[in-house]
């Protein structure tokens, strides 16, 4: 199988493991003997399965901000069409400050690009100077965000 081809593996979770993951999607901040109450794990024990999912990259515990709260008052998804290697256009958009997300994707337009501003004035820089000026980006949509209605991480497990 050509190395582009190969996929990345999976980790088979059990129950426990699922379990782990559900409490902290709940509450990130749970501790490690709550979490493990509700598991059937002692405390030491919820702590290193905790530590593998993170180092087998499995999940991340991380703190979810709202950009509206923080002063960024402009959110946008963008679409881009672009031409050659998507993963490097993908590569050079998600070293952009500014740049949350980036996707590539089969569609309509060939990446989805979330960034988050300061400004209407931020955005219009974001686009014109640094984002449209890159090698393999053809076009542009942007779809400024209005009101963000609902954005949840706590998708579970399957």
């Amino acid at each position: 199988m050509p190395a582009t081809a190969r996929r990345t593996p999976t980790v088979a979770l059990d129950d426990v493991a699922k379990g782990i993951i559900e409490q902290l999607q709940i509450d990130g901040r749970r501790t490690y003997a709550d979490i493990g109450k509700a598991v059937g794990l002692s405390e030491a024990a919820t702590r290193q399965r905790v530590q593998k999912l993170v180092d087998h990259g499995v999940m991340q515990v991380v703190a979810v901000t709202d950009p509206m709260q923080l002063g960024f008052a402009r959110q946008a998804m963008i679409g881009v069409k672009a031409s050659g290697d998507t993963r490097r256009v993908a590569d050079a958009l998600s070293g952009l400050p500014g740049v949350s997300y980036v996707v590539l994707t089969a569609g309509s337009y060939d990446l989805l690009v979330e960034v988050v501003c300061e400004s209407d004035d931020d955005l219009i820089v974001l686009l014109n100077d640094r984002i449209r000026t890159l090698d393999g980006v053809v076009s542009t949509e942007t779809f400024v965000y209005l009101k963000l209605h609902k954005q949840h991480y706590n998708w579970g497990t399957r």
